[in-house]
C-alpha cells in the first residue's frame, strides 16, 4: 500500500477547519499487525524491520495489551527523536544504511528509534479509512489510551509507539517547532479523508526553512542545475546544489548570463567567476550539502566575498522574528574562542532546556556589555528600550523581565546578559516551587566538600523517598533540587527541611559544614546556606553560563557522576550541549516530579518534632 503523501506549501496553512501535526523527519512506515505477524513497510514498499528491530520487539512485549485491536493498521514517521519536536535526519539516515546484523543489534540497544503515530487505518480488522480525519484521530487516542500508553511524544521514554497529537492552533506549535530546530508541521483538513497514493492539498507540508547567502560558480547543462558556494578562507566552498524555486523567466535569464561570462565550459559544467548572489532555503546542512534548497531571491545587495562560511554556519539556526544581532563577530572571553555569535548560539541550542526554568519567574540578569573584558553589573528592571515582546512584571515597583519565550531569551543574549538568575517561585505561586541547596565551597580547590554534602543529602533524601537533582553552579560549588508540587507549601515549611538538613551534615561532619554566617569564622569548611532559601533570593539557573575564565555553566548532572572525580571546570559551554545530545538532559523528568513529590509527609514528622522540642 502507497501512503498518502502532502503536498508543500509556501503559505502559512491557517484556516479554521484544519488542524497541525509535528512534521517529523524520518522514514515514513505504514505497521501492519495481523495474525501472519508485525510488518513495518516504508514508502516504496520495503520492510523496514531488518534494519528496526526494536519496533517489533517493543510492540511484541506490549502484544496482550494490542490484542483486542488486532488486525490493526497504523500510519507515521519511523524517527531518531532527538526532541519533543524533532527528529535527527542524519541518525536515521545512518541506521538506515547499516548492514551488519551485529551493528544494527548494538545501535537498536543503546539509540532505539521510534514510530510517531499520526493515523489509524484500521483496527480490530475494521477499516476506519471511511472516517474523517478529525474522528480517525480521536480512534487513535482511544487506542493510546486503552493499551496504557503516553500521549505525549519523549525521546526519553522507553515507548517505541508514540502519538502525533493534533493541534487547533498553529501559531503556539510553530514556535515551538522553531524553538525546537524541527522540521516543520503538517496542515491537515479535519474532515480529510485517507487516500492511498494521493498527494492531496488536503493535507499540507509547512517547512521550517534556514536561508543562507551564496553565490553561484558553476551551471549543469545535463540537468539544469546551479552549483551555490561561499567563500571558507578565502577558497570556494561549495555548499549544494539548486534547481527548484526560480520562475521560467528567472532562470532563462541566469542561463543566459552564465553562458554569457564563463571561464571554460567542459563535458557537464559551465563555470564562471563569483558574481551572482543568491539567498537559498534549505532545511538543514547534511553530509555537507544543503538539504532540499529552494532558490528564494537574488540578493543585488550583496558582493561573492560577503557570503562567508562563517556566516553560513551563523544562519543556520532560524531565530524566531527579525532579530538583529549585532556585532557577532566581538569576543567575549580573554582566554577561550568565544565570540558573540557563539554565545548566541548556545542560548539558541539550550533554548528547550533552560526556558522552562525561566517561564514565568522575575529574572535577575548580570550583564557583561564588554565581555570579560570590563565590568559585569546586575540588571532586574525592563530597560525602555525592550521590545515590545519583552513580556514584564512588577513586582515591588520593579519592572521584571519575564523571558517566557526565544526572542526573549535571544535578546537578552544580543545584550550580553550571560547569567540567569532566577527565584525560587514562579509569578503563579504563593509559595516555593522548589527546595534549592547551595553547596558553594570556600573555593575550587576545595570543591570535593561540596560533592561530600551532596552525597550526604543524597542518602537522606534516599531515605525519605524524596526526589532530588543535582547540577553544578557553574562557579565552584553543586546545588540540589527537590522539586514542589505548586501553591502546597509555604517557605517557613520549607525552613524546617533545609534547617534539618544543615543540622544534619554538621552532626555528621562539623570539621567540613558550617552555617556560620561570618567568613572570617568559617575557615575552610563549606558554608550550608539554609537560610538563603527564602522568598526573594535567587540562584542561577539550569544551563546558564556564568561570567568565569572558563565559560562555565550551571549544568545539570546524573547522581552516579557526583563522585571524587568531579571536577568543576568541565562543564562549560563547550561541553553542554555535547552532553546533552550524547547523554541527555539529566533535569528531563523535573516538571513531571513535582505532582508526585512526596513531601507532605516529611514536613509533618519534621513539624511532629518541632512541637515535641517546643
Amino acid at each position: 500500500m502507497k501512503p498518502m503523501l502532502p503536498s508543500l506549501t509556501f503559505d502559512l496553512p491557517v484556516h479554521p477547519e484544519w488542524l497541525y501535526e509535528v512534521k517529523y523527519d524520518g522514514f515514513r512506515a505504514l505497521l501492519e499487525w495481523s495474525s501472519h505477524g508485525i510488518e513495518l513497510i516504508s514508502r516504496n514498499e520495503k520492510s523496514l524491520l531488518p534494519q528496526f528491530p526494536e519496533i517489533k520487539e517493543f510492540l511484541l512485549k506490549h502484544e496482550n495489551h494490542f490484542k483486542p485491536f488486532l488486525p490493526l493498521q497504523l500510519d507515521g514517521e519511523l524517527v531518531s527523536l532527538e526532541n519533543t519536536h524533532k527528529a535527527n535526519f542524519a541518525m536515521i539516515q545512518v541506521r538506515g544504511r547499516l548492514r551488519s546484523e551485529k551493528k544494527i543489534r548494538e545501535q537498536a540497544s543503546k539509540s532505539p528509534c521510534r514510530l510517531m503515530v499520526f493515523d489509524i487505518l484500521k483496527s480490530a480488522g475494521k477499516s476506519l479509512r471511511s472516517l474523517d480525519f478529525q474522528q480517525r484521530k480521536k480512534e487513535l487516542i482511544k487506542l493510546f489510551e486503552k493499551v496504557g500508553f503516553e500521549l505525549e511524544a519523549d525521546p526519553y521514554n522507553e515507548q517505541l509507539l508514540q502519538l502525533v497529537q493534533a493541534h487547533e492552533e498553529f501559531e503556539p506549535l510553530w514556535e515551538k517547532v522553531v524553538l525546537s530546530d524541527g522540521e516543520g508541521i503538517i496542515a491537515k483538513q479535519k474532515n480529510s479523508l485517507w487516500e492511498e497514493g494521493k498527494r492531496s492539498l488536503q493535507w499540507l507540508k509547512y517547512k521550517n526553512w534556514k536561508y543562507v547567502s551564496c553565490f553561484i560558480n558553476a551551471y549543469d547543462k545535463t540537468n539544469g542545475y546551479f552549483y551555490v558556494s561561499v567563500y571558507k578562507d578565502k577558497k570556494i566552498h561549495p555548499i549544494g546544489q539548486v534547481l527548484f524555486g526560480f520562475k521560467p523567466e528567472e532562470k532563462q535569464a541566469l542561463q543566459h548570463t552564465i553562458k554569457q561570462n564563463m571561464l571554460r565550459e567542459e563535458a557537464q559544467l559551465i563555470i564562471v567567476e563569483p558574481a551572482i548572489c543568491l539567498e537559498v532555503k534549505y532545511l538543514e546542512l547534511y553530509e555537507n550539502q544543503l538539504r532540499e534548497p529552494h532558490f528564494d531571491r537574488f540578493r543585488f545587495d550583496l558582493e561573492p566575498t560577503e557570503c562567508t562560511y562563517d556566516r553560513f554556519i551563523y544562519a543556520q539556526k532560524n531565530l524566531p522574528g527579525d532579530l538583529d544581532i549585532t556585532h557577532p563577530d566581538k569576543p567575549l572571553w580573554e582566554k577561550l574562542a568565544i565570540k558573540k555569535a557563539d554565545y548566541i548560539h548556545y542560548l539558541r541550542e539550550i533554548s528547550p532546556y533552560i526556558l522552562p526554568f525561566l517561564n514565568n519567574r522575575l529574572l535577575t540578569v548580570i550583564r557583561y556589555p564588554h565581555g570579560m573584558f570590563g565590568e559585569a553589573f546586575y540588571q532586574k528592571n525592563c530597560p525602555d528600550y525592550a521590545p515590545e515582546f519583552v513580556q514584564k512584571h512588577t513586582d515591588d515597583g520593579i519592572d521584571y523581565i519575564l523571558c517566557n519565550n526565544l526572542k526573549t531569551l535571544v535578546w537578552l543574549g544580543n545584550q550580553l546578559a550571560i547569567e540567569f538568575h532566577i527565584p525560587f517561585q514562579t509569578t503563579d505561586s504563593r509559595g516555593p516551587s522548589e527546595i534549592v541547596f547551595d553547596l558553594d565551597p570556600p573555593s575550587i580547590e576545595h570543591f570535593q566538600l561540596a560533592v561530600k554534602a551532596a552525597l550526604l543529602i543524597k542518602e537522606v533524601i534516599d531515605q525519605l523517598n524524596l526526589i532530588g537533582f543535582i547540577k553544578t553552579s557553574g562557579n565552584k560549588g553543586l546545588q540540589i533540587y527537590l522539586p514542589l508540587p505548586e501553591n502546597e507549601f509555604t517557605y517557613d515549611d520549607t525552613r524546617l527541611f533545609t534547617s534539618f538538613i544543615a543540622e544534619y551534615l554538621i552532626s555528621k561532619d562539623p570539621n567540613s559544614f558550617t552555617i556560620e554566617r561570618m567568613k572570617k569564622n568559617r575557615g575552610n569548611r563549606l558554608y550550608v546556606d539554609y537560610v538563603q532559601h527564602s522568598e526573594g533570593k535567587t540562584i542561577v539557573a539550569p544551563y546558564s553560563m556564568r561570567g568565569n575564565e572558563h565559560a562555565g555553566v550551571a549544568t545539570p548532572l546524573y547522581w552516579e557522576e557526583v563522585t571524587e572525580k568531579l571536577k568543576p571546570v568541565s562543564f562549560n559551554m563547550e561541553n553542554a550541549l555535547k552532553r546533552i545530545r550524547q547523554q541527555g538532559d539529566p533535569f528531563t523528568d523535573y516538571f513531571q516530579s513535582k505532582s508526585i513529590q512526596p513531601f507532605g509527609p516529611v514536613l509533618e514528622v519534621l513539624k511532629n518534632g518541632a512541637n515535641k522540642k517546643g
